[in-house]
């Protein structure tokens, strides 16, 4: 059983039969995507504070010295974004950063907010009145904080990163595989399309990583709502000296990604972070968000590659390189799909997968819109 599921009542028990089949998985089991996809987008990162305190991790900063930027800060980092032909404003920050940062909780309620999650919504709809679907990845999130903000973002994620209790989650605050499972598992039955994703190399070991897969691909045979799914090797940084997995790790994991999940599952593989030309054959297809104007502030030390080079990295393998929305296409209106794409399966508790807002956004006839239906047809410019 999945350490700290019974806690948090989702019952994902992979059977020991798939893990060993997983387990037997190698490169050379599973073919090559025939196009890769990315998205444009922007890096908003609404604060360093988080209540966890992971070893490998150079987003947080302790309380005292974590800031949380400001509506007006968020406006011109999303307008800088629009400007350049995103689409996309992932808002990423640490899991309940007013739980224990008393500066951040006084200045969201100088601000007027109970939360950190209504202050989510409103920076949502300041980059929606802005023109860039937003992305938000908030960590664990309760039924109540999902369903605060699902309606204003045109997809949402967090990393399950694994199903082990490993030493690099250790300490008073660690992070609950159990916790992790129960946001993807809510996401599912609010019908939100969700990216989620394993972070190979911080103690895990391989059944860990067959067993994390399988649990994902479990709720998402559920709900039908995992978009994609990312294998992210740890790298070296200030906090981290433990080393990174090396490419034949990395081509094995990905492999099993491939292997477990379902055709319409994206599996991703973030270039800034692995050495993708050497695992792009291993069922790799999407190479993520890339902003041409904000650094990764998760891996600082590590730059997004430009254009140019997810293009290189495409006439290697010898494929055609494709810009997406956040939100893949299965999950869009039946005006919105091309033709041959299969809809999802209609959400448990919702009526769409997308929103009103966000439909509304997708058709609008202003230049945002336009932008969003040149990426679906195919036109979007370089």
């Amino acid at each position: 059983m999945i350490p700290g599921a019974d806690e948090y009542d989702v019952a994902v028990d992979p059977d020991p039969a798939a893990v060993e089949r997983l387990l037997a998985v190698a490169p050379g089991d599973v073919t090559a995507a025939d196009e890769l996809t990315f998205a444009r987008n922007v890096f908003v990162p609404l604060t360093t504070a988080c209540r966890y305190t992971c070893t490998y991790c150079t987003y947080y900063d302790p309380p005292g010295q974590a800031e949380l930027m400001s509506p007006e800060d968020v406006r011109e980092v999303v307008r800088r974004g629009a400007d350049a032909g995103c689409t996309e404003a992932l808002f990423t920050f640490g899991d309940d950063p007013d739980d224990r940062y008393t500066a951040i909780h006084d200045q969201l309620a100088e601000w007027g907010h109970d939360s950190v999650h209504t202050y989510l919504r409103e920076v949502c709809e300041i980059a929606l009145e802005e023109g860039l679907l937003p992305h938000a990845n908030p960590g664990d999130q309760t039924r109540e904080q999902l369903a605060t903000v699902a309606d204003v973002n045109a997809s949402m994620g967090v990393m399950l990163e694994t199903t082990a209790d490993v030493q690099a989650h250790g300490g008073p605050r660690a992070k609950s595989p159990g916790q992790r499972l129960h946001t993807i598992r809510t996401a599912g039955e609010l019908g939100v399309p969700f990216t989620t994703g394993i972070l190979v190399g911080i103690g895990e070991d391989w059944a860990d990583r067959a067993e994390s897969l399988l649990a994902i691909r479990e709720l998402h045979e559920r709900y039908d709502h995992v978009q994609e799914v990312i294998v992210q090797p740890v790298r070296e940084n200030e906090r981290w000296t433990d080393g990174s997995p090396g490419v034949e790790t990395l081509r094995r994991a990905v492999a099993m990604a491939r292997s477990a999940l379902p055709e319409e599952v994206s599996v991703q593989v973030p270039p800034n972070l692995a050495p993708v030309r050497d695992v792009i054959e291993c069922g790799v297809d999407d190479l993520g968000g890339v902003s041409p104007v904000t650094d990764d502030h998760i891996n600082p030390e590590y730059e997004w590659p430009a254009l140019r080079e997810l293009e290189d990295i495409a006439e290697y393998a010898g494929v055609p390189l494709t810009e997406r929305l956040p939100v893949y296409e299965r999950f869009l209106p039946a005006e919105r799909r091309s033709a041959g794409v299969e809809p999802a399966a209609p959400p448990a508790e919702a009526d769409r997968w997308v929103s009103a807002r966000i439909a509304d956004a997708i058709g609008a006839d202003d230049d945002a819109g336009r932008r969003y239906r040149s990426v679906l047809s195919g036109e979007a410019a370089d």
